[in-house]
């Protein structure tokens, strides 16, 4: 993969220095909410709102998600000792439904560590890891434990959501706020399965790739 052979271990080991666990993470999402502030540089009004909004939405994902029994079963078979290193900022909005999601997930399997990072405090990072030129989040790198070596990516969307980005982008140029309000809807309606499905290929991906 391209992008694996582009990023040195010392830009890893940096990143992976400075991470936060996800408890870690939705307590910085929350004061920085209650703060009317958000991560990164810049500081704006619309940023801190998406920030809020996001920490209500993580809330509810983190309080009503449901894996279902085929994805556990899987999830639980998870053998080899992974750790999935997260680009994100508190202002993402597809970052709102994936990160729960994730953390579902290494909460069953004790061999995956989840690690967050910002991405704008590892621009060298996230510039090995872009989607068609962009840094788009959040980015899940997976990491084999012993040795940090690059074995997997998935982000910044699910299989469907980044379809439905793309056509939306063929018809009318660039994404609306209406069209991110109706991924949002879709997100809920969809309760994380989509993204479930795409992050337990992964997995299950490595394990039958050794």
């Amino acid at each position: 993969m391209e992008t694996i052979q582009k990023v040195s271990a010392e830009i890893l080991n940096e990143a992976l220095v400075k991470s936060i666990s996800y408890s870690d993470y939705r307590a910085m999402v929350k004061l920085l909410a209650e703060q009317n502030s958000n991560t990164g540089p810049e500081k704006t009004e619309s940023l801190a709102n998406y920030t809020q909004l996001n920490d209500k939405r993580m809330n509810r994902w983190d309080k009503t998600l449901k894996l279902d029994v085929d994805a556990t079963q899987k999830i639980n078979s998870f053998k080899d000792k992974v750790t999935w290193l997260v680009l994100t900022e508190s202002w993402c909005g597809d970052a709102s439904p994936s990160l729960p999601v994730m953390n579902k997930i290494a909460e069953l399997a004790p061999n995956i560590n989840l690690k967050i990072v910002l991405r704008d405090e590892n621009l060298e990072l996230m510039d090995a890891f872009l989607t068609n030129g962009a840094r788009s989040i959040p980015k899940l790198i997976m990491l084999e434990q012993e040795t940090n070596a690059v074995i997997g990516e998935w982000g910044p969307r699910s299989f469907v959501a980044t379809k439905m980005v793309e056509d939306y982008k063929k018809e009318h140029g660039k994404l609306t706020a209406e069209f991110k309000q109706d991924l949002q809807k879709w997100y809920n309606k969809d309760k994380g399965k989509d993204i479930l499905n795409d992050l337990v290929v992964l997995l299950t991906y490595l394990e039958t790739d050794r």
